[in-house]
């Protein structure tokens, strides 16, 4: 770590102070990336730059891109920059679309992100003596064990329940009183109807705050979760190559899109077609530059999410994202039309008649492609009257989005829950 450190309250620092220890620390990752870690050292030289270029924050533009392939070239541990004697801790995502990404921490690191996670907790409203069930998955997932140690060290009391079971989490909501809890905003969603089947009233648990993340998730939905639940749901952001949890948070005070901890990460957003920076206040790809970790130096590493970058309001001296809906690799492209399945989300939420659970499924007819929005009536109204506001959501996808789609009614509880990340599109096509 860089000599000049920042003071312990960070959010104290004025925007001068910041930048000087953010320049700080640039400087200190790029050279420790450049003399520990090989690919960075062979990218650094194949674009002609060295650590010693990096005078300015604005000097960052220098310096390559780091994509999701890099990391799994190097699988598992070509990325650490320190000894495996010094690793702490390793993390992995699931591999789904090939080899798993490999994260690891120091003793410093994970200290660090436990401050962070505090850090994020008490701008959600969380408090030293609250209890908090976390409902995030313990494990190679970053969530879980990232969440369980932030929520220690902010002084609250960890129910380290984990995901699914979830009628035991209604049980564990039901004795063990928490005020508030921490998972993806679709298996909130999830709990709320497992707390109803149980007989239960959403509004009468112990439930004060949500801090929801893992996952893009909209305001409508966020207004979904509030109704049902009668708590304030709050936005956390972070991604496993770059930490975990807590690289930003929202305040429960604005509700404005999570603030991005400047201290520990410098943030740009870039054209994701040409790599181009991108000014805050336009959308683009959301890039991150770690700047105190240890183990895992990140240099503009490509987070495929879209967002745009804004002043801070709750924390003025560091931005704000605005909130994630979408990312690159979850557009989808139906006879020339790109839709996110977020757009759908916000489509479905303003009609009653049917429920937020749904999913895409594509399909391919002769030569063309076509898309199916198969989504769970309204348990407590006739079928008929679901059908007719299925008509309805298909004539606004058509208005709004521009593509024509297919709308089947489900029965409740008919389609596939999250337990973690819900899984929104099933491509068929193959």
């Amino acid at each position: 770590m860089p000599t000049t450190a920042a003071p312990a309250d960070a959010l104290t620092l004025t925007s001068p102070e910041l930048r000087a220890t953010q320049l700080a620390r640039l400087q200190w990752t790029v050279r420790h990336a450049y003399e520990n870690v090989p690919l960075y050292r062979a990218k650094f030289d194949d674009a002609g730059v060295s650590p010693a270029d990096i005078r300015s924050l604005d000097d960052v533009r220098l310096l390559p891109f780091t994509t999701k392939e890099d990391l799994r070239a190097t699988y598992p541990f070509g990325m650490f920059a320190v000894p495996m004697a010094d690793v702490r801790r390793i993390h992995a995502s699931s591999g789904t679309t090939g080899r798993p990404t490999v994260v690891g921490y120091t003793a410093g690191d994970l200290d660090r992100w436990a401050d962070l996670i505090a850090r994020s907790l008490a701008a959600a409203g969380i408090r030293p003596g609250d209890r908090v069930h976390n409902a995030y998955g313990y494990g190679l997932f970053t969530g879980g064990l990232g969440a369980h140690a932030g929520i220690e060290r902010l002084g609250a009391t960890v129910i380290p329940m984990s995901g699914g079971q979830t009628a035991r989490q209604v049980q564990l909501i039901t004795d063990f009183q928490p005020t508030a809890i921490l998972c993806t905003p679709s298996y909130l969603l999830t709990i709320a109807d497992a707390i109803e089947e149980a007989g239960l009233d959403p509004h009468q648990t112990s439930l004060r705050v949500a801090v929801l993340g893992a996952e893009p998730w909209t305001n409508q939905m966020r207004q979904e979760i509030e109704r049902r639940l009668n708590i304030d749901a709050v936005d956390i952001y972070g991604l496993s190559e770059v930490m975990g949890p807590g690289v930003a948070s929202e305040s429960a005070l604005t509700k404005d899109g999570p603030h991005v901890w400047e201290d520990h990460f410098l943030p740009e957003t870039i054209d994701g077609d040409t790599g181009t920076p991108l000014p805050d206040g336009e959308i683009g790809e959301l890039v991150f530059t770690s700047l105190t970790k240890e183990a895992f130096p990140v240099i503009r590493y490509r987070t495929r999410d879209l967002t745009r970058l804004l002043p801070g309001t709750a924390y003025p001296t560091m931005r704000r994202i605005e909130k994630i809906t979408g990312r690159n690799d979850d557009m989808i492209i139906l006879r020339g039309v790109n839709l996110f399945p977020t757009q759908i989300e916000e489509l479905v939420i303003g009609i009653e008649s049917l429920t937020p659970h749904f999913v895409l499924e594509l399909t391919r007819e002769g030569r063309m492609d076509a898309m199916t929005v198969r989504i769970e009536r309204h348990p407590d109204l006739e079928r008929e009257v679901c059908e007719q506001a299925a008509q309805v959501l298909r004539q606004r996808i058509k208005v709004h989005i521009g593509t024509t789609v297919a709308v089947r009614v489900e029965e409740p509880g008919t389609l596939p829950r999250s337990e973690g990340k819900y899984k929104r599109v099933y491509d068929l096509r193959a």
